[in-house]
């Protein structure tokens, strides 16, 4: 069951109370608290690890208008494509679907006293941001994937000569 309206959507988030993936979800990436430090910057890991938020306007793609596969930059599972991006004017990098289904796992979210959809990194479990619906996003699914540019890497496309 979809957390959102009962009205069908392409792609409607669905969140399973076990919270379990996709079984066709990249391969798990299982590393120590310690390890993470370590191979993270100081702001990546209060943000992959620690489900913190960068500032909205500040975070390197979120006015990016280049052609790509962005990674999780913890683990480097593929997760979104430039194709699904979108300008959704929140100051962060806003995409209307995942790359495929597994890519990402979804978490109730009921901090800072809202009712929110936590998005996660399937293969590493690392925050990415949130995901919301609504008609007004203008998107083929009526979803918005708000992410951090520090949970994310562009991959470029090749320039095609």
């Amino acid at each position: 069951m979809s957390i959102f309206s009962n009205k069908p959507k392409v792609t409607p988030v669905q969140v399973p109370a076990d919270g379990s993936v996709a079984e066709n979800a990249a391969p798990r990436v299982e590393k120590t608290d310690e390890e993470w430090r370590q191979e993270l910057t100081p702001e990546e890991y209060r943000v992959l690890r620690q489900a913190g938020t960068e500032r909205p306007y500040t975070g390197e793609y979120w006015d990016t208008h280049t052609a790509g596969v962005y990674t999780c930059r913890a683990c480097g599972t593929e997760l979104f494509t430039s194709n699904e991006k979108f300008d959704s004017h929140c100051g962060w990098p806003s995409f209307w679907a995942p790359l495929a289904d597994g890519t990402v796992r979804y978490i109730h979210d009921r901090t800072m006293g809202m009712d929110r959809v936590e998005v996660r990194c399937a293969s590493c479990d690392s925050h990415l941001g949130h995901v919301f619906e609504g008609e007004g996003y203008g998107t083929p699914t009526d979803q918005r994937y708000c992410i951090n540019s520090v949970s994310l890497t562009l991959v470029r496309a090749e320039d095609p000569r």
